[in-house]
């Protein structure tokens, strides 16, 4: 019996563009953000800090995704009360550092160093930083809610 080659090429092209499809869009999904996708503030639960003074630790069972981020919950009445309105727990500039915010940069924060200032979170890097932020601290949201217009869709790393 004699091969067909052209039927064993036009099967191997077909599989190459399944594979090639397959490939493409599973590295698109890939671009889609899932890559980073820690959870914001490190997956402590941002209603604890307003509902139990101090942050406590979310986790898998209690999820909701809000800008782009995937914020974790010790419950399910923190994450209902997180998703009725999200804009008052939900830390200020994404999470980021506000001090560094308040100086053009995007640092990551540490969930343990915050305050909570006129109904917002805020967090800051390390207690150091804190120090800094909590002396002029009206001038360094000022600052940092100017800053965060022209920042905020920037990668750290561009700042």
């Amino acid at each position: 019996m004699k091969p067909d080659l052209k039927r064993g090429s036009q099967i191997l092209a077909m599989v190459a563009l399944a594979f090639s499809l397959f490939s493409t869009s599973a590295f698109a999904d890939m671009r889609n953000g899932t890559e980073n996708s820690a959870p914001v503030m490190g997956g402590y639960d941002p209603v604890s800090y307003f509902e139990t003074d101090k942050p406590m630790r979310g986790n898998g069972h209690y999820s909701a995704v809000y800008n782009g981020g995937t914020y974790l919950f010790a419950s399910k009445t923190h994450k209902k009360m997180f998703e009725a309105n999200p804009k008052k727990y939900a830390p200020q500039f994404g999470g980021y550092c506000a001090y560094g915010v308040a100086k053009g940069k995007k640092f990551y924060s540490d969930p343990t160093i915050w305050a909570v200032i006129n109904r917002k979170l805020y967090l800051n890097l390390d207690k150091n930083i804190q120090k800094k932020w909590n002396n002029g601290m009206k001038s360094h949201i000022a600052q940092a809610q100017t800053n965060w217009k022209d920042i905020e869709h920037k990668h750290p790393s561009e700042l």
